[in-house]
C-alpha cells in the first residue's frame, strides 16, 4: 500500500523534483501540499507549487500556504540560487488552479483527520509550518507516522560554514519538532551532495520527452548555473528529492541512528545539526539521520517519475 504524505515544502528547484517524485512514484500517495517561506516569499513558493503541479497534470492534491516567515528570525531568501522568485530560468505559466483556502496547519490537521492511517510529514523546507503545527494540534501528533526533514547536515554548511539553508533560516522550529516526541529522520548534506544534477542527468531527464521533462531540464539548467557561481559546484546537489526517495524506497537512502541536536545560539553555528554518531555525548539517540545513497537507483525513481506525468 502507497505511504500517505503530506509535502511542506517551499519550491525551489530541488523543491518541484520532490513534488513530482511523491506524485509519480506508485509508493507514494500525495495527500497534500503545503508552502512556507524559505527559498523564496510565501506568495512566491505558494504560487510555484501552483505552476508546477498543473503543469505536470497533478490533480486532486490541495496546496496551501503557511507561515511566511520563520517563528523569531526575519527569512532571508535564497536567491542567489533559485532567483528573485525561487524559480527562475523558465518563464512560468500561470496557473488556473486556487491555492486552498485553508491555512497550512489546518490542511496538514484535516489530511490526518481524514486519513485511514498513520501520515508521514516530508518537509523540504524550514520546519516552521510543521513547528505550528506542533503547537496547535498536539493532539494530532500520534496520527504522525514520522517527519522526514530535508535540512541539516552531519558535517559542514551550505549557508554559513556550520549551517544548512533550512535549518539555518528557523532553527526554533527544527528544535522544537525535534522535541515533540515524533519519529525524526533527518537526511542532510552529507547525503544530497551526492545527488548531483550531472550532465548525464540532463541529458536523461530530457530524453523522457514530455512536457514536465522539458520544463525540468530548463530549471535545472538554471539552478546549475546559479550553483556553479554561488557554491562553485558546475553539478548542482538535487537536495529535497531525496527525503522523498526515503518514503518511497527506504533502501535508497541509508540511515542510523544518533543523537541529534539543532545549534540555537551561537554566534558562528546558529542553524548547526550537531549529530552524535560515535556516542560521545552519551545522550540517548533521537533521530535517524541520512548516512548514505545509492545515486544511480535515486535517478531512476526520478526518471520513471516523471515519465508518469504529463
Amino acid at each position: 500500500m502507497p505511504t500517505p504524505i503530506i509535502l511542506d515544502c517551499d519550491p525551489g528547484h530541488d523543491d518541484v523534483f520532490a513534488i513530482w517524485l511523491a506524485a509519480g512514484s506508485p509508493e507514494i500517495d500525495l495527500r497534500a501540499i503545503t508552502t512556507v517561506g524559505g527559498n523564496g516569499r510565501l506568495s512566491h513558493t505558494t504560487y510555484n507549487a501552483r505552476v508546477v503541479t498543473e503543469l505536470a497534470g497533478i490533480t486532486g492534491v490541495p496546496i496551501s500556504p503557511g507561515a511566511a516567515s520563520p517563528l523569531v528570525r526575519r527569512l532571508t531568501p535564497a536567491e542567489g540560487i533559485h532567483g528573485d522568485n525561487a524559480l527562475g530560468g523558465p518563464d512560468l505559466p500561470a496557473p488556473s488552479v486556487a491555492a486552498d483556502p485553508r491555512t497550512a496547519i489546518e490542511l496538514i490537521r484535516d489530511t490526518l483527520d481524514q486519513a485511514e492511517q498513520e501520515v508521514t510529514i516530508v518537509a523540504t523546507g524550514p520546519l516552521t509550518n510543521v513547528a505550528m503545527f506542533v503547537r496547535a494540534y498536539e493532539d494530532r501528533l500520534s496520527r504522525v507516522r514520522e517527519v522526514v526533514w530535508m535540512g541539516g547536515s552531519t558535517g559542514r554548511g551550505n549557508i554559513t560554514p556550520y549551517a544548512e539553508f533550512n535549518s539555518w533560516t528557523d532553527p526554533e522550529a527544527a528544535a522544537i519538532v525535534l522535541e515533540s516526541g515524533v519519529p525524526f529522520t533527518m537526511i542532510g548534506l552529507n547525503v544530497t551532495h551526492q545527488a548531483l544534477v550531472t550532465p548525464d542527468v540532463l541529458a536523461r531527464i530530457g530524453a523522457i520527452g514530455n512536457r514536465t521533462a522539458a520544463f525540468g531540464v530548463e530549471l535545472l539548467s538554471f539552478f546549475n548555473t546559479a550553483y556553479e557561481a554561488d557554491q562553485g559546484m558546475p553539478a548542482g546537489p538535487l537536495h529535497d528529492p531525496v527525503a522523498v526517495a526515503l518514503v518511497a524506497a527506504p533502501g535508497v537512502v541509508g540511515t542510523v541512528r544518533a543523537r541529534l541536536d539543532i545549534e540555537l545560539h551561537g554566534t558562528e553555528t546558529a542553524g548547526a545539526t550537531s549529530v552524535d554518531l560515535t556516542g560521545t555525548l552519551r545522550r540517548p539517540p533521537n533521530a535517524r539521520v541520512g548516512a548514505g545513497i545509492d545515486v544511480e537507483e535515486f535517478w531512476r525513481m526520478v526518471e520513471a517519475a516523471i515519465r508518469t506525468l504529463a
